[in-house]
């Protein structure tokens, strides 16, 4: 019989201890945890700017006929609703946050990466075949006798500096007012519109026409807009006036080519390449962006032109790698055990020197160093009294990276070598020196095993990142010097350097052929990093 106080009768505690449990081992005090106004606040906000993100990001995906995307979203958004809405799942209302921040910035680059590494996608296959089809054929328009000509106000939809560019035109016959873009053309209410003297436009809703000086500002952009019409295109004669020319080349649906109207020459539709190309290979630009397979993956080992490029700065990317780890490993090991020695004075002022060069931007150290070896102006040729190109050398330019990388490294390398001797007791020095080994030995035979097993997974990463070390070289050296037959592949290019080359430099972006040699990037740097784990996880048993 349960026992009854002055407050009432006394409930019977759960069997098995305080906490009750649910159906299926659910904690039913947690379940049941009293809602705050705070925690109600939060949660409401959360959600609030939850479904602000989604319809904000909602829009440019329906614009772009994404519903992939916007499927995932919608999901998403759904799912993370259901989850913080409910009371139950604890552990996955702190997970969701860290694994959709992993999905966005880890997961989703190398997904796209890899998936751009099988498409064409660079300069000159950029979108899709229709728009390739409407760029050609407004690249042929020619101003005609009889063309129709109008006048020309340049405006934008934003901002004058950034915003979209469009072309208000009037026609002067009609005085019908029009305003086109890269889409095309459409009307424009004439009630609304504010006309000059000179009969261009000044106003007109929803769009912000540019001065003169705004205007020249952009004027690359306005000779390059075409807005397309039915019979041609509609372009700029200046900043005041506009024709419509006659396309030249025109797209025709049975054949999927496209024929010149003077010449009737014809180039097909070929969907392996992304381009239109004619019968003697003639090829128009631009072209669209297309699946190739591994075709970029390929030519990185069987086109001459690539593959030797390819495979020297491979061989130079290992051994800058190397070399960093090593030269700034010894110094930093040297400069530790050197501290060490108990009779040493001002060891704290030493270390504090040490670690100067880990406490500078090595932005600006890499710029200073650039600077030093300077053949004219730098403190190294003029303190010494040479006259070397340091730069200009194949050799000279890769001594000079490896002892800028070695001096901005060893600081690091010091301080994890000092905190690692630190844990190494000393008996077992004090032993081997009482067996009658000598310093060098008793540091070879059990100091440097000792540190290699604590220190090894650290090495790892800094090789890790010194393969992909951009900022040193690009700054240094800028990957030269060139060879006159390959102005793409320098002699201190590491393969990261040699990809942005690829992917954003002056000869023309390779978007995909770029991301296939990212992906043999993290698959050298993936394989080695695995043997050299293994190799420490076979150290490791072998001191235990």
């Amino acid at each position: 019989m349960a026992r009854e106080s002055l407050a009432g009768p006394v409930t019977p505690a759960p069997p098995g201890g305080g906490r009750r449990r649910r159906r299926g081992g659910g904690d039913l005090s947690r379940v049941e945890a009293p809602v705050t106004a705070t925690g109600l606040a939060a949660k409401a906000l959360l959600l609030g700017v939850v479904a602000a993100l989604a319809i904000w990001a909602a829009f440019p995906l329906i614009e772009a006929r994404s519903w992939i995307g916007l499927s995932i979203l919608a999901v998403t958004t759904v799912g993370i609703f259901y989850l913080y809405l409910s009371r139950r799942h604890i552990p996955a209302k702190y997970l969701l946050p860290g694994t959709l921040f992993l999905i966005a910035f880890q997961l989703f680059p190398v997904l796209y990466t890899a998936s751009t590494a099988f498409t064409n996608f660079g300069d000159g296959h950029r979108g899709s075949q229709d728009e390739a089809i409407v760029s050609i054929q407004t690249a042929s328009v020619r101003q005609v006798p009889g063309s129709a000509e109008y006048a020309l106000s340049i405006a934008t939809t934003g901002d004058p500096a950034s915003g979209q560019l469009s072309f208000l035109v009037r026609d002067p016959a009609t005085g019908e007012v029009f305003a086109g873009d890269q889409d095309g053309l459409s009307p424009l209410p004439a009630d609304q519109v504010s006309v000059g003297l000179d009969g261009r436009i000044t106003e007109a809703p929803g769009y912000t026409v540019l001065n003169a000086g705004q205007a020249s500002a952009r004027s690359h952009e306005i000779t390059n807009l075409a807005v397309p019409t039915d019979q041609g295109a509609i372009l700029a004669s200046g900043l005041s006036r506009a024709y419509e020319g006659r396309a030249q080349r025109a797209y025709e649906a049975a054949c999927d080519c496209v024929v010149d109207t003077d010449t009737g020459q014809r180039w097909y539709a070929d969907q392996e390449r992304g381009s239109f190309v004619s019968e003697d290979g003639d090829r128009l630009v631009p072209g669209w962006r297309v699946n190739v397979g591994f075709d970029n993956f390929t030519r990185v080992l069987t086109d001459p032109r690539v593959s030797g490029p390819f495979l020297e700065t491979l061989v130079w990317n290992f051994a800058f790698a190397f070399g960093s780890v090593a030269f700034s490993f010894a110094l930093g090991v040297f400069f530790a055990l050197a501290l060490q020695h108990e009779r040493l004075r001002g060891r704290a002022l030493y270390r504090v020197l040490l670690v100067l060069p880990y406490a500078m931007p090595a932005f600006a150290m890499l710029l200073v160093w650039r600077d030093m070896f300077n053949t004219d102006f730098g403190l190294i040729n003029r303190l010494f009294g040479w006259s070397v190109d340091w730069m200009g050398g194949e050799w000279t330019a890769r001594g000079s990276l490896l002892l800028v990388n070695t001096w901005l490294g060893y600081p690091y390398m010091f301080l994890i070598t000092t905190g690692a001797l630190q844990s190494i007791p000393k008996e077992l020095t004090e032993a081997a020196r009482i067996d009658g080994a000598g310093p060098w030995h008793a540091f070879r035979r059990v100091t440097l095993p000792l540190l290699m097993v604590a220190l090894t997974p650290l090495l790892i990463a800094s090789f890790a990142f010194n393969f992909n070390n951009f900022n040193a070289v690009y700054l240094v050296s800028g990957g030269g010097p060139f060879p006159p037959d390959s102005p793409l592949a320098g002699a201190t290019d590491l393969l990261i350097t040699y990809t942005y080359r690829l992917a954003f430099g002056g000869a023309g972006a390779q978007y995909g052929f770029a991301a296939a040699i990212s992906v043999y990037i993290f698959l050298i740097v993936a394989v080695v990093s695995a043997i050299a784990f293994r190799r420490t996880r076979a150290q490791e048993e072998v001191w235990r």
